[in-house]
C-alpha cells in the first residue's frame, strides 16, 4: 500500500485517504479514536434546530512568527466589522442584540426556569442568526417565551445600561420592542422574494430606506452603460435612501455609514500590510485599505484583481462587502471576512480538476456560442478556516469562489477554494441515522457512507472551480439582469456543472475519484436532498426563500418531473415512507445536462422572464404533503438541521508572540464579541 499524504476524518467511522499516486481511498478507524475526534469538534451547546461546532486550524503551528501575526492582524479585522452585518440585517439588530444581552448579564432571579431557558434559547439564535431573522428561512424569530415574562426580566434587570432611545423611559423602550420581537407581521423577513410583491419594501434588511423597487432599478439603471466592458458594481457597498423626494445612497466607508467600525477594520489592517507574504499580498491590502477609505468600486475591482493574482500566500483571506444574497434585487453585499491557512497537500488533489477548466468547458453541453473560448486563471486550493466573521459566522459555507464580478472573472480570472477544517468537521458530527432513514436499499445506504464525503468534496470543487468559471454572458448583459432570481439560477448553474461532470469517466481517468460510484452516490444525494431532506430546515406551510435552497429544489424537481416518462427518477412508498430512487443514471446525466444548457442560455442573454418562469415554477412551492412526512421521520433521529461554528481565540504579547488559546463557550464567545466589537451607534 502506497503511503499516506492526506487524511481526512469524515463520519464517526471512517476517513478519506489518498495515496502518493492521489488516488482515493475510504479506510474505517476504530470507534474509539472516531470518539476522541468527535470530542475535539463538538461544542455541548446544541439549542433550537441548531448545533455549534468547534473546529481545529491544522498547519497554525507550522507557521513563522510573522506568518502568526499576520493571521491575528486580520483576525481582529474581521471581527472588527462584525456588527455591521448585524445592522445590513436588520436597522433594530444592535439595540436588540443589547437589551437581550444586558438582561442576560443582569437579571437579578432565579435562572432555572423553564422560561428563563427559552430566553436563552432565543439570544443563542439572535447571535447564531447576527440579528432576529432566521439566519437560513430568512423569517423573523419570535421568542417561546411570554410578553409578560419579558417584562418581567425587564423589570428585575438592575442594571441601567439599556440601549434607550432619546428621550425614552425603560417602560417605553419596552413596549416600543414588543412588538418588533413578538409580531411576525411587523418585518417578518429579511428578505422576500415572494412573486408579485415589491421585493424592497416587503423585506426587513436594511439596504433601502423610502423607495420602491421600480425606484431602485430606475436609479441604476439610468447609470449603467451597456458599452461598458468593464462595469462596477452599482450600489454594492451602500444603502439608498429616499429624503424630500431625492434618491441618495450613504456609502459604507470611513466618514460615511458604518464608518467607526471600518476605521478599526483599516486599523488592523494596516498592521498587517506591514507583515505581508507577498509584494502582492501587500498591494491587495493596501487597495484594499484604500476602498475602505474612499468606498471607490473602482479601487474595489483593481483590488479583486491583485487578489487574484496573488497565488504564492500561505495566509490568505476575503474582508470587504461581497455576497448579495441578503438584498432582495442582489445589488447590496453582506460584509464578510473569512481567513484561511492553505493546505498543500490537501490542494495538490485538485489542481488537476483546475487544470482541466478548458476540456470542461469545451465539453460542457451549453450552446458553443455561450461558451469561453479562454477560460483564465482559474485556481483552486483546499485551506483550513482560521477565522470567520460577518455573514460567514457562526454559519459558514464549505466552499468560496470569488471575485464575483464577471468581467473580473472572464479576463483575469477566478480563485475557488474548499474550507477543509470545515468540511471535516461538519462530516465528523453527521449521523448515519439520516442516510438509514432516507435510502431507498442498504446498497444505497452503504454507497453514501463509504464514498458520500468524497462526492460531497469533489462536487463542491467542480461547483466553485468550473461551474461559476463556466460560460460566458453576451455584449450588454450582466448579472444584474436576472433581478431576484440571479444568485438562484447561478447556484444552479454551478451545480448542474458539477452534476454534470461528476459520472464522467474522464475524472476516473484523471485519478481524482476511484469509480463511477462516487457519481452515483452524489446523485443520489443530490435528489434525495433536494426534494425531501433540506425541506427539514422549513416550518410547516412555508415556501423556500433561500437561494441555495432554491437552486437545488429547482434542478431536482426539474429532472425528477422531466424524466417522469421515461422513468428515469421513480417516487416509491415502502413502509408508508416516500422515497425518490433514481433507475437510470445515464439518462439523468443527460438530463442535468440539458438544464444546465437552458439556465446558461438564460444568464447569457438576460431572459429575465425564462428565469423567473423556471424558479417560480420548480424552486419555491413546497409539497407539504411530503414537507410533512419529512419533519415527521426527522423528529425521530434527533439530529439539528443546521451547524455553526465557535471561532479560535488569538493572543499577542508586546514582543509580537501570537498563540492560539482553547476557544470559550458559544455565550462566552459572544458576549466578549459584543464587547470588545461594538463600534456601531444603534440604527444607521
Amino acid at each position: 500500500m502506497k503511503p499516506l499524504i492526506y487524511a481526512g476524518i469524515v463520519s464517526l467511522g471512517a476517513l478519506v485517504a489518498f495515496t502518493a499516486d492521489k488516488k482515493p481511498k475510504v479506510q474505517k478507524i476504530d470507534p474509539a479514536t472516531a470518539k476522541v475526534v468527535y470530542k475535539l469538534y463538538v461544542d455541548e451547546s446544541r439549542f433550537a434546530d441548531l448545533q455549534v461546532i468547534k473546529y481545529n486550524v491544522p498547519g497554525f503551528d507550522k507557521l513563522s512568527p510573522k506568518q502568526k501575526e499576520l493571521v491575528y492582524y486580520l483576525s481582529e479585522a474581521a471581527l472588527s466589522g462584525r456588527d455591521i452585518v448585524y445592522d445590513q440585517n436588520y436597522k433594530y439588530n444592535l439595540r436588540i442584540r443589547k437589551t437581550l444581552e444586558t438582561l442576560y448579564e443582569n437579571y437579578s432571579e432565579a435562572r432555572g426556569t423553564d422560561d428563563f431557558k427559552r430566553f436563552e434559547v432565543y439570544l443563542k439564535r439572535v447571535w447564531f442568526s447576527n440579528g432576529i431573522h432566521h439566519h437560513y428561512s430568512e423569517t423573523k424569530i419570535i421568542p417561546e417565551f411570554s410578553i409578560n415574562y419579558f417584562r418581567e426580566l425587564v423589570a428585575k434587570t438592575p442594571a441601567a445600561d439599556f440601549p434607550l432611545m432619546q428621550g425614552q423611559t425603560k417602560e417605553q423602550f419596552v413596549e416600543w420592542i414588543i412588538p418588533i420581537l413578538f409580531d411576525p407581521s411587523i418585518d417578518g423577513k429579511r428578505v422576500n422574494k415572494d412573486a408579485g410583491v415589491d421585493h424592497i419594501v416587503k423585506s426587513a434588511s436594511n439596504f433601502y430606506e423610502g423607495v420602491t423597487e421600480k425606484e431602485v432599478m430606475d436609479f441604476y439603471n439610468s447609470k449603467k452603460n451597456a458599452s461598458e466592458t468593464e462595469p462596477i458594481s452599482y450600489g454594492l457597498n451602500s444603502k439608498l435612501v429616499k429624503k424630500d423626494g431625492q434618491l441618495f445612497e450613504k456609502v459604507w466607508k470611513s466618514g460615511g455609514m458604518y464608518g467607526q467600525a471600518i476605521d478599526k477594520i483599516t486599523f488592523w489592517l494596516e498592521n498587517a500590510i506591514i507583515v505581508a507574504e507577498t509584494p502582492e499580498q501587500a498591494e491587495y491590502l493596501t487597495l484594499l485599505v484604500k476602498f475602505y477609505k474612499t468606498g471607490d468600486l473602482k479601487v474595489w475591482d483593481e483590488c479583486n484583481i491583485k487578489w487574484v493574482k496573488d497565488l504564492n500566500s500561505s495566509v490568505d483571506f476575503i474582508n470587504g462587502f461581497i455576497e448579495v444574497y441578503h438584498d432582495p434585487i442582489g445589488l447590496r453585499a453582506d460584509y464578510e471576512s473569512a481567513v484561511e491557512i492553505k493546505d498543500f497537500d490537501a490542494s495538490d488533489r485538485m489542481k488537476t480538476i483546475a487544470g482541466n477548466a478548458q476540456w470542461f468547458e469545451d465539453n460542457s453541453p451549453i450552446m458553443p456560442e455561450f461558451k469561453k473560448k479562454n477560460v483564465k486563471g482559474v485556481t483552486y486550493k483546499v485551506v483550513n478556516v482560521a477565522m470567520e466573521a460577518g455573514d460567514a459566522a457562526p454559519s459558514t459555507p464549505i466552499g468560496i469562489n470569488l471575485p464575483n464580478a464577471e468581467w473580473i472573472r472572464e479576463k483575469h480570472g477566478s480563485k475557488s477554494v474548499s474550507l477543509g477544517n470545515i468540511v471535516e468537521a461538519y462530516a465528523t458530527v453527521s449521523s448515519d441515522g439520516i442516510l438509514n432513514e432516507f435510502c431507498y436499499t442498504g446498497e444505497e445506504a452503504k454507497r453514501a457512507k463509504e464514498y458520500g464525503a468524497l462526492a460531497g468534496k469533489l462536487h463542491t470543487a467542480m461547483h466553485e472551480v468550473i461551474g461559476h468559471a463556466s460560460g460566458q454572458m453576451m455584449p450588454g448583459k450582466t448579472k444584474d439582469d436576472m433581478g431576484n432570481y440571479g444568485s438562484t439560477l447561478e447556484e444552479a448553474r454551478a451545480d448542474l456543472v458539477a452534476l454534470y461532470y461528476i459520472m464522467d469517466q474522464k475524472l476516473v481517468d484523471m485519478g481524482v475519484m476511484p469509480s463511477l460510484e462516487v457519481g452515483k452516490t452524489e446523485y443520489e444525494g443530490y435528489i434525495r436532498g433536494g426534494l425531501m431532506l433540506q425541506l427539514r430546515r422549513l416550518q410547516p406551510g412555508e415556501n423556500i426563500e433561500e437561494d441555495h435552497m432554491r437552486n437545488r429544489q429547482l434542478v431536482a424537481s426539474w429532472v425528477y418531473e422531466k424524466g417522469k416518462s421515461a422513468k428515469v427518477i421513480e417516487k416509491v412508498m415502502k413502509d408508508g415512507k416516500t422515497f425518490f430512487v433514481i433507475k437510470d443514471y445515464a439518462k439523468l446525466r443527460v438530463l442535468f445536462g440539458e438544464l444546465l444548457k437552458e439556465i446558461q442560455r438564460i444568464k447569457s442573454t438576460g431572459d429575465y422572464e425564462g428565469g423567473k418562469k423556471l424558479v417560480e415554477t420548480y424552486g419555491v412551492k413546497v409539497d407539504q404533503k411530503i414537507h410533512k412526512e419529512v419533519l415527521s421521520r426527522v423528529s425521530k433521529l434527533d439530529i439539528a438541521p443546521y451547524g455553526g461554528f465557535i471561532q479560535p481565540k488569538y493572543t499577542i504579547t508586546d514582543d509580537k508572540n501570537v498563540t492560539m488559546d482553547e476557544p470559550e463557550s458559544f455565550t462566552e464567545q459572544m458576549l466578549r464579541y459584543g464587547k470588545t466589537y461594538n463600534f456601531l451607534p444603534y440604527e444607521n
